[in-house]
């Protein structure tokens, strides 16, 4: 009589089902690993609050751009940061984009015809290492070389002082205006208002609205974005 063996190493349907889903559970863990670690070494962008301000009142005296930090999650290095502004009105529109740090061929503040130059705009307070006024302003302070952080003020005015000098609104006469002078050369000089708002912002009045954005260049996020009204 014919007999007939099974053989002892045959996989039951049962066995072989179980093994092909533990493969696959096994893999579905390395691959959610690997997903969450590369989401884990993403650079996160920090945040931060901002006050921000801008007056023309056609002096050079009582112009300004103004940034206060109100906090942020972690000190942020300006040198990361680009600083966006924006505006339109039925007879002019400008706006500008700053990053730094920048040397000084490529520096966008300049002025008697390019003996002067600096990068705007300008730090004060806390994360600024160091920082001067009035004309004695410190190369730590242009943006791109200091940080920010809560308490750190970012600020700048057009150039002016008076008629011999040449600037922006520097006599009764010149309000919205700028003249030449002794320093204020015209032509290529160029001050930090116009980095920061665009050659013709002098054409912006009470009531006219500027964007200010300012973005992680890292992450490509934006940590503040503004729609402020010029005051006067």
């Amino acid at each position: 009589m014919r007999r007939e063996y099974k053989k002892d190493d045959a996989v039951s349907p049962v066995v072989g089902v179980m093994l092909m889903l533990v493969v696959t559970i096994i893999i579905a863990a390395v691959v959610s690993g690997f997903a969450g670690s590369l989401i884990g070494n993403a650079e996160k962008p920090p945040s931060l609050t901002a006050d921000v301000m801008i007056k023309n009142d056609g002096t050079w005296g009582g112009s300004y751009f103004d940034i206060i930090i109100q906090g942020v999650s972690d000190p942020i290095p300006t040198r990361d940061l680009k600083l966006i502004t924006s505006w339109r009105k039925a007879n002019a529109a400008g706006g500008a984009e700053v990053v730094g740090p920048s040397p000084p061929a490529e520096a966008n503040y300049v002025y008697e015809g390019g003996a002067r130059v600096s990068h705007a705009p300008y730090g004060f307070g806390p994360g600024v290492s160091d920082y001067g006024f009035a004309g004695t302003f410190q190369p730590e302070q242009s943006w791109g070389n200091f940080s920010l952080m809560a308490g750190t003020r970012v600020h700048n005015s057009p150039y002016g002082w008076n008629a011999a000098y040449g600037g922006y609104g520097v006599s009764f006469d010149t309000r919205y205006e700028y003249t030449v002078g002794s320093v204020w050369l015209g032509g290529a000089d160029r001050d930090a208002l116009m980095a920061v708002l665009g050659e013709e912002w002098y054409k912006l009045r009470a009531g006219d609205v500027v964007n200010v954005k300012i973005v992680h260049v890292p992450t490509g996020m934006t940590l503040l974005s503004k729609d402020v009204g010029v005051e006067e």
